[in-house]
């Protein structure tokens, strides 16, 4: 008999322990205390900077400011210089000092703003208008 009450005491708790582990619950997320803040803005990534193109006669060569003004049909536009700038003429690198008023050039820059800086400068010869040269008259015989 003793056998059989712990047998049934046994078998009770089993049940109860089983049942109660079947209930339990799982453990509970931590509730946030207020509404979550909306997240801070993402930095809006930089886009890379176009490189665009414009073409004129060198006007001023400010080496002391490292800028140089380029005339256009559109009018006379100012460019930022950087020690990167690559400024070439005939497919040889050139200095800045090199650069002189009146020379045809071809300004690869970046926009940022109302800044523009050069990327890099093609020096071209100017354009002069052919000109026919005299011709020899033949002597008639």
């Amino acid at each position: 008999m003793k056998k059989m009450v712990f047998l049934v005491v046994l078998l009770t708790l089993v049940a109860f322990v089983s049942g109660a582990m079947a209930q339990q619950k799982p453990a509970p997320t931590p509730a946030p205390a207020a509404a979550p803040a909306p997240a801070p803005a993402a930095p809006i990534k930089e886009e890379k900077a176009k490189i665009e193109k414009l073409t004129g006669v060198v006007e001023k060569v400010d080496e002391m400011a490292k800028a140089v003004v380029i005339k256009t049909k559109e009018g006379e536009k100012s460019f930022a210089i950087d020690d990167k700038v690559k400024i070439s003429k005939g497919g040889k690198e050139m200095p800045l000092a090199e650069l002189k008023k009146g020379m045809n050039v071809s300004v690869y820059y970046k926009k940022d703003g109302e800044k523009m800086t050069a990327v890099a400068m093609k020096v071209s010869a100017p354009k002069v208008a052919a000109r026919e040269a005299p011709k020899k008259e033949e002597p008639k015989k």
